[in-house]
């Protein structure tokens, strides 16, 4: 036996035993009463789920997992994609359906359909095991597994249904179950990194889903269709087929409000911890179902050499305490910003920052952790943002934070950002782009393992128009250059006003 065939089969023994363990009979009850309960749990598809997979359905279903049952068991022909956010379960629900569908009856031929072969027979194997080890399924519908035709990736029941697993590409032409065509097609994860980097070989997939696979049905009986992936590109098997869907239900890890679209498994502290870990990429990918693609607006970012700090006149701290979670369903949830930028010879210098999403006394120790970082070395001036958004926030909670932090470290004089300010995405373009495009924005290269300073470059390079990542980093930036551009324009102003003074005294 080959270690990867070992390998799967202590998986599926290991499963076996837990599925045996979790999914216990009360042998009390008679065969009549299993009956009577049988037909009840039936009537009420929920319950028949919570019932049936103690080890799956551990947390209560949320709403959308109650509305897509709902929607799929009460239409027999149906085509619905399922873009729900990992740790969603949608593989899982998308399961209790379909043996739901199979066990009363409804549905006869099942074909699972995957990138390859290999994860689509994988994908398959909770149903078989289930059908084979579920205690309580065999208590109430009977022996399900059929020993002449009980393999990996194509089996059959004995009550008569059958399941086959597809690879994207192999050939579906033909298959029936006695005389009955495919009534249910599920594919699961269709797309992959590498396909949806071609948007032929995307198209070439779906192609083969839509004219190869979809045939296979019978056009007198209904067809129940379910794809469930994200939304990995612009292009892939999921959006196209959602062009074609009765239904696209999209469903992200947090709602428009910026909580938790599923509460009940996923709380806010665990969802902050995953996406702490990850890029802001990746977290828009597989829990936003937001492909981004870098060079939108910003095509590199330039990392290079920072003059001395000495040799600077004076450099700015800007803050963004980033206290308004109005992006935060599309983008992710906002992060607090503390830059430390500088002006010399016609070039902006980005030295050090702080950008993420922490607690406020966090965010408030920035400000001491960048003084400490310049140490007397230039003036300093510190601004932090302080729109109408966040003036409640700046008087009634960051004040107090930084009184507090004051008499253990010294006051910190902070100096609010009232500006009105235009929109975002017009004025990080606006007033940066150009500056980064001629090589007058430079990353400090000393602090290229920072990962506030990656976080900041990365937040850069994801910038679109319609800010579906999080843009904190450059708006910070965009407000410590607003400010230095003041004060120079300020000093050249009160230069040329002591001058013309001058001349004019002499004159009279």
């Amino acid at each position: 036996m080959r270690p990867g065939e070992r390998s799967s089969l202590d998986k599926w023994q290991h499963y076996r035993k837990s599925l045996l363990s979790d999914s216990g009979v009360d042998l009390s009850i008679s065969e009549a009463e299993r009956m009577k309960h049988r037909t009840y749990l039936e009537a009420h598809p929920l319950e028949w789920m919570k019932f049936f997979f103690p080890k799956y359905a551990s947390s209560e279903f949320a709403p959308f997992h109650v509305r897509f049952i709902n929607r799929v068991l009460g239409a027999p022909e149906w085509y619905e994609v399922v873009s729900w956010s990992r740790e969603l379960a949608k593989d899982t629900v998308a399961m209790f359906v379909l043996l739901y569908l199979v066990l009363t009856g409804q549905k006869k031929f099942i074909v699972l359909v995957s990138s390859g072969e290999d994860a689509a027979i994988e994908l398959l194997m909770p149903y078989m095991l289930n059908l084979e080890s579920n205690q309580r399924l065999i208590a109430y519908y009977g022996q399900q597994k059929n020993y002449g035709d009980w393999e990996e990736g194509n089996f059959s029941t004995q009550g008569g249904a059958k399941f086959i697993a597809l690879g994207a590409g192999q050939s579906p032409r033909g298959k029936k179950n006695e005389e009955v065509r495919p009534d249910c097609i599920i594919a699961t994860d269709l797309d992959t990194d590498e396909d949806v980097r071609n948007i032929t070989t995307a198209k070439k997939k779906f192609d083969w889903f839509e004219q190869a696979l979809l045939p296979t049905r019978s056009i007198s009986k209904p067809l129940l269709v379910l794809i469930l992936g994200n939304i990995i590109a612009k292009t892939c098997c999921v959006t196209l087929a959602a062009q074609k869907a009765d239904k696209h239900d999209v469903v992200n890890i947090r709602d428009k409000n910026g909580k938790s679209t599923w509460p009940a498994k996923n709380t806010e502290e665990m969802i902050d911890r995953v996406l702490s870990k990850i890029s802001t990429k990746s977290a828009q990918q597989e829990y936003y179902n937001n492909p981004l693609s870098e060079g939108d607006t910003f095509k590199e970012i330039t990392w290079g050499k920072c003059p001395q700090l000495s040799s600077l006149p004076y450099a700015v701290v800007y803050a963004d305490p980033a206290t308004s979670n109005k992006d935060k369903q599309k983008s992710g949830g906002s992060y607090k910003s503390v830059f430390l930028v500088g002006y010399k010879d016609s070039k902006f210098y980005i030295y050090n920052g702080f950008l993420d999403q922490v607690p406020n006394a966090e965010f408030v120790g920035w400000f001491y952790a960048i003084r400490d970082y310049v140490s007397k070395k230039t003036q300093l001036y510190n601004y932090i943002e302080n729109n109408t958004l966040q003036d409640p926030f700046f008087e009634q909670v960051f004040i107090p934070l930084f009184a507090a932090l004051g008499k253990e470290r010294g006051l910190i004089g902070i100096v609010p950002d009232s500006r009105k300010k235009p929109d975002k995405f017009v004025r990080i373009e606006g007033n940066l782009e150009p500056l980064n495009r001629n090589g007058q924005l430079i990353f400090n290269i000393d602090e290229r393992d920072n990962l506030n300073m990656q976080r900041l470059e990365e937040q850069f390079l994801l910038l679109n128009p319609q800010l579906k990542s999080p843009a904190d980093g450059p708006d910070c930036i965009e407000g410590a250059v607003y400010i230095l551009n003041e004060k120079r324009a300020r000093l050249s102003s009160d230069s040329l006003v002591i001058g013309k003074n001058k001349i004019n005294s002499k004159r009279y």
